[in-house]
Formats: C-alpha cells, sequence, structure tokens
C-alpha cells in the first residue's frame, strides 16, 4: 500500500497552520527537553568537553591525515586519561580522607576545644572583652555550640561518604553518557553547530556572534576559573602538607572549590589557619603561611588568569560572583558553568537587541 501523496506541499502556509506548527513545535520540544533532564549535567559537560577538544582533533586529522572517527577516538583518549581520570583518583582519595576524619571526630581523637581554648587565650585583652561582650567569650556555651555543629557535621560527613557509596553506579553511568556524547560532538560538532545555525531566524553575523560569546565564556570558565581553581587548590594543599595540618586533601579541595568565586577564594581557608598560627605562638608557621597565600596562591588568579582566558573576555568579577553562586544554587556544582555562560549570553542578546533597535 502506497503512502498518500501530499498535495499542495509548497504552497503558503494559512496562519492557522502556523499557529499550529508552533505549538506543536513548543510541546515537542519541551517534551524532548524533559526526557533528556535527568542528564543534564552530562550533555553540559560533554558540550564543554567538545569546545575544549575539537581543535585537537582537527590538528591530529591534520598531522596525521587520519579520519575523523580515529582522531576523535584519540582525542577522547586523551581527555579520559588528563581530565577524567585525575577527577577520579582525587575523588577516591577524598572520600578515604572523609570518612578517616569523620571516624576521629566520632572516636574523640579529634577534638577542637583544647585549640579553641588556646587561641581564646592568646587574644587580647580587649579583643576578649568585645568578644565576651558579644557572648561569644564564654568558652563552656562556645563548646556546647561546637559540640552540637560536630555532631552535626559528622552525620553530614557520614551521610556523604554513604550517598559517595550508593551512588557510583550512577556517577558511572553519567561518565560513560558524557564520553559517549563527547565522541559525537568532538566528530559532528561543526555539522551539528551548522544544523542548528540554520534554524535560528536571525542573521548570519548575528548567529555566529551569539556562537563565538557562547563558545569563549564556555572555554573562559572551564580553563580560566577551573583551571586556576584547581592550581589554587594544589598550592594551597601542599602549603597545608608542608606545614602538618591535619587533612590537607580536604582542605585543599576545598580551597580549589572556594577559588572559583573571584575576589574571596581560597583566602577563606588559608587566612583563618595562618592567624591560628599566629595566636598560638607558630609565628614563623603563620608569617609563612600568610606570604605564601598572598604572593603565590592570590597572585595565581591575576597572572594565569588573562593567559588562559583573555581579558577581553571576562564579565566584571561581581557579575561572575553573582552568577556563579546563582548558578549553583539552582543547578547544583554544573552551575558554576551555567550562571556565567547564561550571563554572558544574556549580555549578548541584549547588545544585539539594542543594536537592532538602533539601526531600525
Amino acid at each position: 500500500m502506497n503512502p498518500p501523496q501530499i498535495q499542495g506541499r509548497n504552497r503558503p502556509h494559512t496562519p492557522l497552520e502556523k499557529t499550529s506548527l508552533l505549538i506543536l513545535l513548543f510541546t515537542i520540544t519541551a517534551a524532548l527537553i524533559w526526557i533528556l533532564l535527568p542528564f543534564y549535567g552530562a550533555i553540559l559537560w560533554s558540550v564543554v568537553i567538545a569546545l575544549l577538544f575539537a581543535p585537537l582533533q582537527r590538528r591530529l586529522r591534520q598531522r596525521l591525515r587520519i579520519g575523523p572517527t580515529p582522531a576523535a577516538l584519540i582525542t577522547l583518549s586523551l581527555v579520559l586519561v588528563i581530565g577524567i581520570l585525575p577527577v577520579i583518583l582525587i575523588s577516591t582519595a577524598l572520600v578515604n580522607e572523609v570518612a578517616a576524619l569523620y571516624l576521629r571526630l566520632q572516636s574523640g581523637e579529634l577534638n577542637p576545644l583544647p585549640y579553641l581554648r588556646g587561641l581564646l587565650d592568646a587574644l587580647p585583652s580587649g579583643l576578649l572583652s568585645l568578644l565576651k561582650s558579644l557572648g561569644l567569650g564564654d568558652l563552656h556555651a562556645l563548646q556546647a555550640q561546637l559540640s552540637s555543629g560536630l555532631a552535626k557535621t559528622s552525620q553530614f560527613l557520614a551521610a556523604q561518604v554513604y550517598n559517595w557509596g550508593q551512588n557510583t553506579f550512577g556517577f558511572a553511568t553519567s561518565v560513560a553518557i558524557t564520553l559517549y556524547l563527547s565522541f559525537f560532538l568532538i566528530r559532528d560538532g561543526q555539522h551539528i553547530v551548522a544544523q542548528l545555525g540554520r534554524t535560528l531566524p536571525l542573521a548570519a553575523v548575528h548567529k555566529a556572534e551569539l556562537y563565538d560569546k557562547f563558545a569563549t565564556m564556555i572555554r573562559a570558565t572551564v580553563k580560566g576559573n577551573l583551571l586556576v581553581a584547581a592550581i589554587q587548590g594544589l598550592l594551597g594543599g601542599l602549603a597545608f602538607w608542608f606545614f602538618d595540618v591535619r587533612g590537607a586533601l580536604l582542605w585543599g579541595v576545598l580551597m580549589a572549590f572556594l577559588s572559583i568565586l573571584p575576589a574571596v577564594g581560597a583566602s577563606l581557608v588559608w587566612a583563618p589557619v595562618a592567624l591560628y598560627f599566629l595566636f598560638t605562638g607558630a609565628v614563623w608557621q603563620g608569617l609563612s603561611l600568610m606570604a605564601f597565600g598572598v604572593l603565590v596562591i592570590g597572585m595565581i588568579d591575576n597572572l594565569l588568569r588573562p593567559i588562559l582566558v583573555g581579558k577581553d573576555t571576562r564579565l566584571p568579577d561581581y557579575v561572575i560572583m553573582i552568577t556563579t553562586l546563582g548558578g549553583m544554587a539552582v543547578f547544583g556544582l554544573n552551575g558554576f558553568v551555567i550562571g556565567p555562560v547564561i550571563a554572558a549570553m544574556a549580555a549578548a542578546v541584549w547588545q544585539l537587541f539594542t543594536q537592532s533597535r538602533a539601526q531600525n
């Protein structure tokens, strides 16, 4: 049985048909987003990997004179060795350190109260009086609050360790999906972008500008923010290990995480430790850690970010901070990429809108 012939294929659409088509397009697009939503993290990182490593795939094709598929496989193997395996190894070591910290807290081996008592005794009398007037100088009250806080922290750490074990299969599945999608995006990315570009009802120059802004901001966020944060966390962790601070890996990861935020960053971790050294009589350790934090860790952002990103691609620091925090509040850890990218795209779209109005 032959399918029925479609009559009037090339005739103009009526207003009702156009409206129906738009409703159908919106509905099916919303349904597609809904079924892909559980994997948005894997899709996001596959796009990030493709944007970062597609130029490498093209260079491999030119130099080795191989097809797109072998070049994409080699590129993906490098991604696995350079990016994903170190993250898995560091995450495993971090989970072990968190578990050990939880056991020390539960057993009482790790008790910060003596350190707190020593810190209060080392404070100047005027500052201690001020703390007492604010209700913060009573060691017994602080001990009760700290004990309660430690109990809650222990429960949280235990839950995180448990959740890590429970979510191992889900994490492995997300990594597999990310690598699978990354392969096709690296291999066929230019064709996919061209197809998507044809569906956008914008001038070619505007489509190119939006794509360049999107790709640039993704690269800037990952190469700039993430790499700089990793270097700052590594240096901070090594400094803590050198000064024999317990849990150097945990504090290093925390510094890397906080370094995503401009202005404050890793200093929220190393500065209190340096002050503790100074107040407890470890003067050279405190001064050395403070000098290392300011002159080395703090300068990494100013020295490396312009090289890795370029000054012309950066949003103002206050915009990056608020959109990073907002993105993480909405999307979790993936929000540190999504937030600034949305801000950059919003700025680009508003600029295009302003230009189009000025031309009219």
